[in-house]
């Protein structure tokens, strides 16, 4: 509404009033203070002010803002109703006249901080809302539906990210091989820097990163090499993590694959991988299954499926982190969670957005495996976005391809 990255504009306004009409909510309060909330910054477009400022959608009338004097310029492009405060004292007169006739609102809380990534408005901000007579409801569903909904070019440029991913980790793979076999072995940090630059190179390079973990390294799920590292060498498990997109308002893709330096992985490990992979599968079986029915999914009940396929191997102990997380322009977005182990995320999967599916177990100090893919879930159902998700581990005789 303020700036041509707005989330919310004119034309989604009838589709937000609508949402709060269908959960009995009178509004939705968006406020933010030195970049702490942005969710709200980002669906108004604005960049982190220095000074406070609110904006209220309501079900019904025209959205209206309370903005600090200093700070009137990114607001210029706001079509609605303003109103100017210096003093605390205006603040606070200005917002209860705001919120005049708003019984309930919400705000981006999460009760019990059940959902870290909604939890957004500070505790202060939230007793002065409620002092001045308006009841606080979580914006976690709002969130996801118009924060976390991708765009139809964000779905292309991700697809285009996917492609990207999937062709440096295989790269990363033969690298690491060509290595070994040439008696120069490579050390973590040098394929770590080596995926960071392949990815910008085929143009997958805005916010770009990865995990390289050799051995029982890769064992910490979110390991990161010292320096130069582990060396990379023959007969071991090697884990790559790698993330990137397309341009700044893009959404990320994010994939983790597995590789050996040998011949054939040892039996204990193919027994952990099995694990890993028919999990992942069972969770996008479910989510084909329940949009064969038309039903309904909640993020827990996606991760309660993955986990009870890790539990009936027997590994339940070493899967010690959520199923997927959502993806937006945030690597780690604020839509829906696939999780009911960190946290119980009971909000609906929304058409039009993504997450990702990536069981792992981990032996602390002795293995660590993991399978990532990204799913798109549209209203057909689910649209796994990774290619050629990883059936085997790679080993040193694949020189090229995906497992």
């Amino acid at each position: 509404m303020t700036g041509p990255a707005a989330l919310l504009s004119e034309a989604s306004l009838p589709e937000v009033r609508d949402a709060l009409a269908a959960v009995e909510l009178d509004g939705w309060l968006l406020s933010d203070f030195r970049g702490r909330n942005p969710v709200a910054a980002s669906l108004l477009g604005l960049k982190p002010l220095s000074r406070r400022w609110f904006a209220l959608i309501p079900r019904e009338g025209e959205p209206r803002a309370l903005i600090h004097a200093i700070e009137q310029g990114p607001w210029r492009s706001w079509p609605w109703r303003k109103r100017v405060y210096a003093g605390w004292r205006e603040l606070e007169s200005g917002l209860e006249e705001l919120l005049s006739g708003c019984r309930r609102v919400a705000m981006e809380v999460s009760p019990r901080s059940g959902v870290p990534t909604v939890d957004l408005a500070p505790a202060g901000v939230v007793e002065l809302v409620r002092g001045l007579g308006s009841e606080v409801m979580s914006s976690g569903e709002l969130v996801a539906r118009f924060h976390s909904r991708w765009t139809p070019d964000q779905l292309a440029g991700h697809r285009v990210a996917a492609v990207a991913l999937a062709e440096v980790a295989a790269d990363a793979f033969d690298r690491a091989a060509a290595g070994v076999a040439g008696g120069r072995p490579l050390t973590e940090g040098e394929l770590t820097a080596w995926v960071r630059g392949a990815l910008a190179a085929r143009g997958a390079g805005v916010g770009a990163d990865c995990i390289v973990a050799v051995a029982e390294r890769a064992s910490d799920p979110h390991y990161a090499p010292e320096g130069r590292g582990a060396e990379i060498g023959a007969g071991q498990l090697l884990l790559i993590d790698l993330w990137g997109k397309v341009s700044e308002d893009g959404v990320f893709a994010d994939q983790t694959w597995m590789g050996f330096l040998g011949e054939r992985p040892p039996d204990d490990v193919l027994r952990l991988w099995n694990a890993v992979r028919e999990a992942r599968d069972a969770g996008v079986a479910f989510l084909e299954v329940r949009a064969a029915a038309g039903a309904l999914v909640c993020g827990y009940e996606v991760d309660d499926v993955v986990r009870d396929a890790i539990r009936a191997r027997g590994y339940a102990q070493y899967f010690v982190h959520r199923t997927g997380h959502s993806i937006d322009r945030e690597l780690h977005g604020s839509g829906v969670n696939l999780d009911h182990f960190e946290t119980r995320d009971e909000r609906r999967l929304i058409p039009g957005t993504g997450f990702s599916i990536e069981p792992g177990i981990y032996v602390p100090g002795v293995v660590g495996l993991r399978s990532e893919i990204n799913v798109y879930w549209s209203e057909r159902g689910p649209e796994v976005t990774t290619p050629n998700p990883q059936v085997a581990i790679r080993t040193l005789a694949m020189r090229s391809g995906t497992a």
